[in-house]
């Protein structure tokens, strides 16, 4: 089954965003959180191949199912498994995508009823994202309302971020927004840098990058 924008752009693999900063005090939760992350950057951003990226997302998926068995209620690895399930849609765009899917949306959901501020409010983010980029029903539960309302959300608790600026963007591009779309991407592009994340924020801003000039060829048209 094919899912529309989230299965179609490998540069993207899958578009989802970078979270935050944990606010948990736990260690353990927090050299889970940081291996998640630190993994998922490295797979979305250096590795070129894709049975090599299905591997280790794979591996990376069931080291986080492991870690949430430990910490059920942690809304840190909520957040990134659903990422991480995501992610692994985008990249294997197997039979399973959608049900991934569907276990990352609920992953959201959780973490948001649990502290919607967590990771930045990341959840939001990450939620809005999943709504624009699947199809609607019957294949799905996209939904370009949703998503407006989700990633506002996720705005107005990190108005400054890279990712709910780009995000934001990203979706009002597809709607053809465009004059829109090119305040949020910019914004995006100047957000603050977040020291513990250099690979990611490299890797966003490349995505930025490309997105500007793929907005400028719509532009022109």
């Amino acid at each position: 089954m094919t899912l529309k924008r989230l299965f179609l752009s490998c540069a993207m693999v899958v578009m989802i965003p970078i979270a935050g900063q944990a606010a948990t005090t736990d260690p353990q939760i927090l050299d889970g959180v940081t291996h998640l992350q630190s993994e998922w950057a490295r797979i979305k951003y250096d590795m070129t191949d894709k049975d090599q990226q299905i591997t280790a997302i794979h591996k990376l998926e069931a080291d986080g199912d492991q870690l949430l068995v430990r910490f059920p209620e942690s809304p840190e690895l909520q957040i990134w498994q659903g990422i991480v399930l995501s992610t692994d849609a985008g990249i294997d765009r197997g039979i399973s995508a959608l049900g991934k899917v569907r276990d990352a949306r609920a992953l959201f959901e959780q973490a948001i009823a649990t502290d919607p501020t967590t990771l930045d409010g990341s959840a939001y983010t990450s939620l809005g994202s999943l709504y624009y980029q699947v199809p609607g029903w019957p294949l799905a539960f996209g939904s370009d309302t949703k998503a407006e309302e989700f990633l506002k959300k996720a705005l107005a608790l990190n108005p400054n971020g890279i990712d709910p600026n780009f995000f934001y963007a990203d979706f009002l591009m597809q709607q053809d927004r465009f004059s829109e779309a090119r305040t949020y991407f910019e914004k995006a592009l100047n957000a603050p840098d977040r020291p513990s994340r250099p690979r990611a924020d490299a890797g966003r801003r490349a995505e930025i990058a490309r997105a500007l000039n793929d907005l400028a060829r719509k532009s022109s048209k």
